[in-house]
């Protein structure tokens, strides 16, 4: 286990939204290559990387079902696919900077990538490789979030880093509040009672009853995984 951080396997739950470019367009290359970049510093550090993707800069199942013209169901479905879409475009750009990556969905999609399945996950991130997972859990009415969580603790990881579009978990959005306060560190049941809205009750609830930790930065900070990980960034934790 290396000496810069007491992860030896963290899950990164990155943010659809946190992918689309400035102009709006679904994509944006360069934080993909800089993404790949920083996992493969973070695996250099003998860190074993899953990584789950939401879907959020392309479509969000639960938005479009408010709208009353489709089912919350079908809207998650829908959702579910737009994280196999950026999972293959992070899986693209993983092994153009030279990391050996899988993709793996719950949504089962054999002609495009590998149908997930514990062992043959645990198996590749055993390897060094990194698997990409997608299709959240599978089943709608559930956050790539709690998707996270639960892979994070199926694939038996010592961590969630969930890397998003602040540098961690505040009192109020930082963004609409300028008093909004940042903790440094916070128990599960705390971010449950004062409901911060940094990941979803479920997603919480479940890292409690698995012990999980979870660290919450920024993804646009340099470097920002390893950063993060290795205490070198600013950064949240959130702890049973």
């Amino acid at each position: 286990m290396p000496e810069t951080t007491p992860y030896r396997r963290v899950l990164v739950k990155l943010s659809g939204e946190a992918l689309a470019a400035p102009d709006g367009y679904w994509l944006h290359p360069p934080l993909l290559a800089g993404l790949a970049e920083d996992i493969r510093s973070a695996i250099g550090q003998g860190i074993q990387i899953a990584v789950v993707v939401g879907g959020g800069n392309l479509i969000r199942g639960g938005r479009i079902s408010q709208a009353g013209w489709i089912d919350r169901a079908t809207g998650d479905s829908l959702g579910m696919m737009a994280t196999v879409m950026n999972s293959l475009a992070l899986e693209t750009a993983l092994n153009a900077a030279g990391v050996q990556a899988r993709t793996m969905s719950a949504v089962s999609m054999p002609t495009i990538c590998e149908t997930y399945a514990r062992q043959p996950a645990l198996h590749h991130l055993d390897k060094g490789q990194v698997v990409v997972l997608a299709g959240g859990t599978g089943n709608p009415y559930f956050t790539t979030d709690t998707a996270a969580v639960l892979r994070a603790a199926e694939l038996r990881c010592d961590a969630v880093l969930k890397a998003t579009q602040v540098d961690g978990v505040y009192s109020a959005d930082p963004k609409r509040d300028p008093e909004a306060v940042r903790y440094d560190c916070i128990t599960h049941d705390e971010a449950i009672a004062r409901d911060l809205k940094v990941m979803d009750t479920a997603a919480f609830a479940l890292a409690r009853e698995s012990r999980l930790t979870i660290v919450v930065g920024s993804v646009h900070a340099p470097s920002s995984v390893t950063a993060i990980l290795t205490g070198a960034s600013v950064s949240t934790r959130v702890v049973p």
